[in-house]
């Protein structure tokens, strides 16, 4: 399942442009995605099917002109094509395009924004936990540990607009893997970004818990504030993390999310959290006020997202929040967005 994220969803091309010194090909604009095409496939205003970006697609005759470049056979999703940032003449290429017409099984009555994920038998890629760290798994993720997946701006360019007039921050989205620690009535829980962890061991992030004493600090927290459940979530990076591009000699961990009590809490409590059980936060980089007015577009929030970490590796991108959390009807959830560098993913991808 792609869980809330719609990796394939009926959309409008916006507009359509020429390539330099291309015969076959063109540059289509749906969203605030950019996406190479087959030169007059589409015409400005028509119907797509748009394959974001991340999107294992099935093995099927629609897909087949990709198997040299995308095909991918895998141990826990088997055989499909993977979608991830390409690059055409010069063009970036951000996801696919195909025409509605291909797909009969969707019909004619459409309506832009339709999700048709499970329709195609789309599904997220991702190598899964279970099969790369070795760690023994207790089961899914407890009920105050949420997915800690951001919606990218390009998929949702409104959310823009939606940081008028308020207050947000700026931080480094840090390249590693996703890992939470919670107190609850239930106990402790480690989990990576899908599964809680058992204590055996042979879990490094477990291992980091215990050096760190986490845990014992959580529970001073708790007792001094009056706190029933208190979740922390970070990116944890190092030595065999990834391909560790922070190229640090020892793990750490860097929380980017606090919730008290099931809320997700501010910037100043989420820094007061963290220093409490001693542990860094991801580095802030802005503080400011209506993101619109200091960066209008989505290309002028790209621009911003491109960086280097402390040690001259490409920088992963930007994670935008309000200062304290507002409800976003877009997503359903609090106000929040990353922005991806480009440059880091045709570098890394």
């Amino acid at each position: 399942m792609s869980g809330n994220r719609k990796l394939a969803s009926v959309q409008r091309i916006e507009s359509v442009e020429p390539i330099e010194d291309a015969d076959r090909i063109e540059l289509a604009h749906i969203l605030g995605w950019q996406c190479v095409v087959n030169k007059n496939q589409f015409r400005p205003g028509d119907l797509c099917v748009y394959f974001e970006i991340d999107s294992f697609l099935p093995i099927r005759a629609e897909f087949e002109f990709m198997r040299a470049s995308s095909y991918k056979n895998s141990d826990l999703l088997g055989e499909g094509f993977r979608l991830k940032t390409m690059k055409f003449r010069g063009q970036l290429s951000q996801g696919l395009a195909l025409p509605v017409s291909v797909f009969s099984e969707l019909g004619s009555d459409l309506d832009v924004g339709a999700d048709v994920t499970d329709a195609l038998g789309v599904r997220k890629w991702e190598i899964e936990e279970r099969a790369t760290t070795g760690d023994t798994v207790v089961g899914q993720l407890p009920r105050d540990v949420p997915h800690t997946d951001e919606t990218r701006i390009q998929a949702e360019p409104d959310l823009l607009e939606a940081f008028r007039g308020k207050e947000y921050y700026v931080s480094t989205k840090m390249d590693g893997s996703s890992h939470s620690i919670s107190l609850d009535e239930d106990g402790f829980h480690v989990t990576g970004h899908n599964y809680e962890y058992k204590d055996d061991g042979v879990c490094s992030f477990y291992n980091l818990v215990h050096e760190r004493n986490y845990r014992q600090a959580m529970e001073r927290y708790m007792a001094e504030f009056g706190v029933k459940t208190l979740t922390i979530q970070g990116e944890f990076c190092g030595p065999g993390v990834q391909k560790n591009r922070l190229k640090l000699r020892s793990p750490e961990w860097y929380v980017f999310t606090v919730r008290i009590d099931g809320q997700r809490v501010g910037l100043e409590k989420t820094k007061e959290v963290a220093a409490a059980i001693g542990a860094p936060t991801v580095p802030i980089e802005e503080v400011g006020f209506d993101l619109p007015s200091v960066y209008p577009t989505v290309d002028a929030l790209l621009e911003r997202a491109n960086g280097a970490y402390p040690n001259g590796g490409a920088k992963e991108g930007i994670v935008i929040r309000t200062v304290e959390p507002e409800y976003c009807a877009l997503l359903s959830a609090p106000l929040s967005m990353k922005v991806v560098s480009n440059k880091y993913l045709l570098k890394n991808e």
